[in-house]
């Protein structure tokens, strides 16, 4: 029975709230900010040509469906977030309805895709960055481009730019919310910008005859294509581990999730549809800028720059968030004694957990930095999915065994919502493959290793002071 006792919900609060916690820096126009920058980067600017080879034209249908999935979830998120505003996101729900065994799971899991994410998307930064350096004439030295082996016929060793940026972005995490809030708004709105500039400008030169067949590939493109392209979609749950930084966290936490999630999923089928219909689906295989390419085939090479630079900031802004992120989820399970108490010490001057983001910092970078991530996207998103269905099966268990606890923002037609949530999200991981399966089960069997050889012993709930 140790294995799925659970936190109150009561207590839960009372800690967030008596202990030596984060400064509430955040507002709900922050908040969306953190959303929409963690949502639009590597997904809008790269997986959108992987999507179109795989769906077609239907590529728009993916996003429709992966935008719904996201939607039924972002429900559930937003109920638990108004009703629980504490660091840890989809963990801190868990173990107050599944359990510990399940609570760390969900971390755990968690703590890969944020992991793999942010390094990831610091390898595509580099690409971007290097190809604008090239526009001016700079080429950096080759050994320094890329990690080893990641470039065939080219003597490569480490990704510089990857490692830079990676750590730039953790110093700024350490330094404080307030300035991390401030950077990330700018960014946002320019690169938000150059989006709709992409959309206002392209529309112009859309042939409807290259939507034709819409559905090359079946339904069961548009279905693989949605189980891709859902990778665009990750970072609006990241806006709900910011929840002790946010001044008025029951109203301003809904707001925040749905928001982001609203505008770039009306940003992401616009923008494919303007795409799929400028350049033939085919022609955007084995290319990692296809945006770029659409407007390099409707002779706009002048705003090819504009879009490259928007790619760059983009990707900062993702990495800033799934980093920041991570930190925030080690912090709740270091709390929580499941980890050690380093990944919970405060900053006193900046009220960060800056040795939980300098360490988890230098591990992205140097992740970024030495290893080849080309096939990422489908193990980022299987664990992604797995928590969006868990955090939905929670609501539903909430609600049955605990219905009178104030509840700010309440999700609509339980437990009709939370179950599509599941199907959909459940569908989703059916269509990924069975080597992203068998990675992501040796994750968790690790994790469980971790788990019932340090955390169940040292859990506050084993140990109460």
């Amino acid at each position: 029975m140790s294995l799925m006792r659970k936190k109150s919900v009561q207590g839960m609060l009372a800690a967030a709230q008596t202990s030596r916690g984060l400064r509430k820096e955040l507002s709900a126009f922050d908040l969306t900010m953190l959303g929409i920058g963690a949502i639009i980067g590597t997904g809008i600017f790269v997986l959108t040509g992987t999507g179109a080879t795989i769906a077609g034209p239907g590529l728009v249908l993916s996003f429709v469906i992966s935008a719904f999935a996201c939607g039924f979830a972002a429900m559930c998120y937003a109920e638990f977030a108004s009703m629980l505003p504490i660091s840890g996101s989809t963990y801190t729900y868990a173990y107050a309805t599944l359990g510990e065994l399940i609570a760390w799971i969900i971390g755990w899991d968690l703590l890969l895709e944020y992991l793999l994410a942010s390094s990831a998307v610091s390898v595509g930064w580099s690409g971007y960055f290097q190809s604008l350096l090239s526009g001016f004439g700079v080429t950096l030295p080759q050994a320094l481009t890329a990690a080893a082996g990641s470039v065939p016929g080219k003597e490569t060793l480490f990704n510089l730019p990857a490692f830079c940026i990676a750590m730039i972005i953790t110093a700024l995490l350490a330094f404080g919310i307030k300035e991390s809030k401030r950077v990330n708004n700018i960014v946002v709105l320019i690169k938000v910008a150059v989006v709709v500039l992409f959309i206002a400008i392209g529309v112009w030169h859309v042939k409807p005859a290259n939507w034709e067949p819409a559905l090359p590939f079946g339904f069961s493109g548009v279905f693989h294509g949605a189980a891709i392209v859902f990778f665009s979609f990750i970072g609006f749950d990241a806006v709900t581990c910011a929840a002790e930084e946010v001044k008025n966290p029951a109203k301003d936490i809904p707001r925040g999730v749905i928001w982001s999630l609203a505008v770039c999923s009306i940003l992401y089928v616009v923008v494919a549809a303007i795409m799929t219909g400028i350049v033939p689906y085919m022609q955007f295989a084995g290319v990692d800028h296809p945006v770029s390419l659409a407007l390099q085939v409707a002779k706009l090479d002048w705003f090819a720059g504009f879009v490259d630079l928007g790619a760059i900031l983009g990707m900062m802004t993702v990495i800033l968030v799934m980093t920041y992120g991570q930190t925030r989820i080690l912090f709740a399970m270091s709390r929580d004694g499941l980890l050690p108490k380093i990944f919970s010490e405060v900053n006193p001057k900046y009220g960060t957990p800056y040795k939980a983001t300098w360490l988890i910092g230098t591990i992205i970078a140097l992740l970024a930095g030495f290893v080849p991530l080309h096939t990422l996207a489908e193990l980022v998103n299987i664990g992604t999915l797995a928590a969006f269905a868990l955090i939905a099966l929670s609501v539903i268990v909430l609600r049955k065994r605990e219905p009178d606890l104030p509840r700010k923002f309440v999700c609509p037609a339980v437990p009709t919502i939370p179950a599509l949530a599941i199907l959909c999200c459940g569908f989703l991981m059916t269509q990924l493959s069975l080597l992203t399966w068998a990675c992501f089960a040796a994750w968790l069997i690790i994790g469980l290793v971790v788990y019932f050889g340090y955390s169940r012993r040292n859990s506050l709930l084993h140990n109460p002071a």
